[in-house]
């Protein structure tokens, strides 16, 4: 490619890997994009993580694994890179860092250190993620999202732990509920 401006999208439209043209609003290209999001927030927050070696390897993994679930997504019906297994594995690496937190006795706010902030917004855009490839998935011919759906949903816990874990020099933001 020799620039990166085509003009093929000027339509409104948009290739697949398939080359399939699509529109930018197909529920397809909305979960492409929102896992996309999902991906920058956690290059912001490992931008921020300097002294962190453990948690900038976890966010190296979860980048590549996420760019992995975006080409999933621009070729429906082929075997899934992201599956079941996958998420089960961002189960080990919650627990990893959980046992090295004090129990949460409170519900926390987003903020903190500028990592766990950006790692909190990464949860939010991953919730989001996971509620467009659920749209998606419930689409008739789009084959079987249940791994991405399921990584969805583990990523978006571990990025609240990781969260937690990037604060413990500052400690959370704990919510006070003013009345």
């Amino acid at each position: 490619m020799a620039r990166i401006y085509t003009r093929t999208g000027d339509d409104g439209r948009t290739g697949l890997a398939s080359g399939e043209r699509t529109a930018k609003t197909s529920p397809r290209i909305e979960a492409m994009g929102s896992v996309d999001e999902t991906n920058a927030c956690i290059g912001l927050a490992r931008a921020a993580v300097t002294d962190e070696p453990e948690l900038a390897r976890v966010l190296d993994i979860l980048q590549h694994r996420l760019f992995d679930l975006g080409a999933d997504l621009a070729q429906a019906g082929v075997e899934p890179r992201i599956t079941v297994a996958q998420a089960s594995a961002l189960e080990t690496e919650i627990d990893s860092l959980e046992d090295q937190l004090s129990p949460l006795k409170a519900f926390i706010l987003p903020g903190g250190a500028p990592a766990a902030a950006a790692l909190h917004l990464a949860r939010t855009v991953c919730r989001r993620a996971e509620r467009d490839v659920i749209r998606l998935a419930g689409r008739p011919g789009e084959g079987d999202l249940t791994g991405a759906r399921l990584f969805l949903n583990r990523l978006s816990d571990l990025l609240f732990v990781a969260a937690r874990y990037a604060n413990r020099g500052e400690g959370d933001v704990l919510w006070r509920g003013l009345a």
